[in-house]
């Protein structure tokens, strides 16, 4: 798994997460849990993580999309 960014915005996360999949390419929120445990505050951010193989062609899509 290769991280694509880090936010602390969950409509951010699941807009891109959404963009991703529509595209046909996997993506996972890793950190999501942490976040919950440190009150939500934002400290931690979380990260939007894709295959490997996916890695280039979702950043492309991101790129594309303005949001790279």
């Amino acid at each position: 798994m290769r991280t694509l960014i880090q936010s602390n915005d969950p409509v951010r996360l699941s807009f891109l997460e959404a963009l991703l999949a529509q595209a046909g390419i996997e993506a996972v929120i890793l950190d999501l849990h942490m976040s919950v445990l440190e009150g939500s505050i934002g400290a931690i951010p979380r990260r939007l993580a894709v295959a490997e193989e996916d890695y280039d062609r979702a950043l492309r899509l991101l790129a594309e999309a303005g949001e790279a």
